[in-house]
């Protein structure tokens, strides 16, 4: 697995598939319901199946080998 990239946000949380977006690591809003409700994608470990799923600074999320760590932006 690669190392762990740290995703800078500016508010309290964010949707899991806009987080996915924002870390570039789906192209668009489709792709990132899909790999969702596909349940590929985890937070803390946990597959998640929503999409709106929240995810605050601290969560770790992971999508095709991909780990996605969730930091406060500014």
């Amino acid at each position: 697995m690669s190392p762990s990239l740290e995703v800078p946000i500016r508010d309290e949380s964010i949707r899991l598939g806009q987080l996915l977006k924002l870390a570039g690591v789906v192209d668009d809003g489709a792709m990132a319901r899909m790999v969702i409700e596909n349940g590929e994608v985890t937070v803390d470990g946990v597959v998640v199946l929503r999409r709106g799923t929240q995810v605050r600074p601290g969560q770790s999320v992971t999508y095709a080998g991909e780990s996605l760590i969730v930091v406060a932006g500014s």
